[in-house]
């Protein structure tokens, strides 16, 4: 489903339109550029490029966009500091803790102010302490208006959103409110 949503596979059938345009049409020139615009992605396995500082991972996106340096470096300073990684920009993702790699897989999705946020297991790979921070921080981003669309086995994590959708064997199995 991520996958379909973040316009790395096409539907086989039907139409998927995101901020008003029909997806399901576009070549993939048009999907990538749909994707570096209006999607941020939140790995699992956080995907940091191990040589980047926590700086540099941020910007990566935005080098893509084609932006300029001195603007990237502004937005993903700020970014960093929303995400409490202020005070280890220059570090690189072996030197952080797996919560501190997230945030900045975090601010990397952000960092182009995109539509909908995709994060896949976000806190699958952290401890308690570190994915209630990060649970904490997606409120705060909902609160401001962001679309997440989580994917997570971890039923306590589910029943912290607003609306679960459960899939089995590819199909919607329930669709609600978490209990």
């Amino acid at each position: 489903m991520l996958n379909v949503l973040g316009c790395l596979d096409r539907t086989s059938e039907g139409r998927y339109l995101l901020g008003g345009a029909d997806v399901s049409v576009m070549d993939d020139d048009e999907l990538s550029g749909i994707r570096g615009a209006r999607l941020g992605f939140i790995f699992q396995s956080y995907n940091l490029i191990q040589q980047l500082t926590v700086i540099e991972n941020i910007e990566v996106p935005l080098y893509y966009q084609g932006r300029g340096a001195e603007e990237s470096r502004e937005r993903a300073i700020e970014l960093a500091t929303r995400v409490g990684l202020e005070p280890r920009l220059n570090h690189k993702p072996f030197e952080l803790s797996g919560g501190q790699q997230q945030r900045v897989a975090i601010a990397r999705a952000l960092v182009n102010d995109p539509l909908v946020l995709l994060a896949d297991e976000p806190t699958g790979n952290l401890d308690s302490t570190s994915g209630t921070d990060i649970l904490k921080l997606f409120d705060d981003l909902h609160h401001q208006g962001k679309t997440i669309i989580m994917v997570t086995h971890d039923q306590s994590v589910a029943r912290h959103t607003k609306r679960s959708i459960r899939l089995r064997d590819g199909r919607v199995e329930t669709d609600g409110v978490p209990a």
